[in-house]
């Protein structure tokens, strides 16, 4: 199987993933394949945009550098707010996590942001037209993999957002703009988070990994730190070589029900050991393609489609009721957590497998 394998990430033009009538062409065919078993191997791959699109992300980036420069040292009590799993559709604004030494800024179409005294907050710069962006390319890329499970066209349509959204509608889909390490943040530096050695600041196991409860995510950052664990367990730093023009794509809990556990979340983790030379620290911009609240994550699709549903994923889960469970419930940990799936397993490992039987 190794021999099959991409040596690295794929690399996928975003143009060659954009569908059009009639059959297939050669290029979308190679690009769908491509992306496939990257997702496959790394859970991860990276999309090359257009230049213009290019330098809109790298601007959105430095918008998002002075804006968390220039926030104060100490974040107010109003900014720390706890992770309720009850109000993930409904975060927006600033907020900051000083124990994970991380600040956030969410952009949600809908929702108008007020800083305490309800003062309207003034966000980075761009956001609306990266949200639209990444929106855009996050859905030519759900469809992409729903070629390639042979689904039929759009078929996550009525679990995602109205394009555009209707009247008094929120956007469940969420642009994060982030920060780690900002030297003039201070944050509370968690003795379970962070150790000094040698001078650098090192991540501990505590908080090893997470796992999104996306759709998808399109992440671009500024400085490498993102591992992505990969088919065999390892982790693999997955920013480090990304061009001007790239950003990384990476699924999460939300396509892995329903697709049946086809596609594998990513669990991903960041490493701010080499941030201390840096004045703004890292940045990166995350658009994550969430499932609407207010409907269902079911697999008929798949079965429409002739592949087979394990029991676990027999019926439908409520969005809202999905977003509560821990991943330890979502996740069948006995297969998951090996990473040393048969080609021909049934579920999780058929999708390296369907990518075979193409080679």
């Amino acid at each position: 199987m190794a021999g099959n394998g991409l040596p690295t990430l794929g690399r996928v033009k975003l143009v060659d993933l954009i569908p059009s009538e009639g059959l297939p062409s050669d290029t979308y065919k190679l690009s769908v394949s491509t992306l496939s078993q990257s997702l496959a191997q790394y859970s991860a791959a990276i999309i090359q945009f257009p230049v213009n699109d290019g330098g809109l992300l790298r601007s959105c980036l430095e918008s998002s550098r002075l804006y968390f420069h220039h926030k104060p040292t100490f974040p107010s009590s109003d900014s720390i707010q706890p992770d309720d799993s009850r109000e993930w559709c409904k975060t927006s604004g600033y907020r900051a996590d000083p124990q994970m030494w991380q600040e956030t800024y969410d952009f949600r179409p809908g929702i108008t942001p007020t800083e305490p005294g309800n003062e309207i907050e003034i966000p980075p710069a761009g956001l609306v037209d990266v949200f639209s962006l990444l929106g855009r390319a996050s859905r030519d890329i759900l469809d992409a993999i729903s070629f390639y499970l042979n689904l039929r066209s759009s078929p996550f349509t009525e679990v995602l957002d109205n394009v555009p959204l209707r009247n008094r509608e929120i956007s469940s889909s969420v642009l994060s703009v982030c920060c780690h390490g900002r030297p003039s943040f201070q944050g509370v530096q968690h003795h379970n988070l962070t150790t000094q050695e040698d001078g650098q600041l090192v991540m501990l196991s505590d908080h090893d990994h997470q796992v999104d409860r996306t759709l998808l995510t399109i992440l671009k950052s500024d400085k490498a730190g993102l591992h992505i664990r990969d088919f065999h367990g390892h982790w693999v730093l997955v920013d480090g070589d990304l061009g001007a023009q790239e950003a990384l794509v990476y699924p999460g809990l939300a396509l892995y029900q329903a697709t049946a556990g086809y596609i594998n979340p990513a669990m991903h983790r960041t490493d701010i050991s080499n941030l201390q030379s840096s004045m703004y620290g890292r940045c990166s911009l995350a658009f994550k393609l969430m499932p609407k609240s207010m409907t269902s994550l079911n697999c008929s699709e798949m079965r429409a489609a002739g592949h087979g549903v394990e029991a676990q994923f027999q019926l439908p889960v409520p969005v809202d009721d999905f977003m509560q469970r821990s991943t330890d419930q979502l996740l069948n940990r006995n297969s998951f957590a090996t990473f040393n799936f048969p080609a021909a397993q049934e579920g999780r490992g058929r999708f390296m497998y369907y990518f075979l039987l193409m080679l």
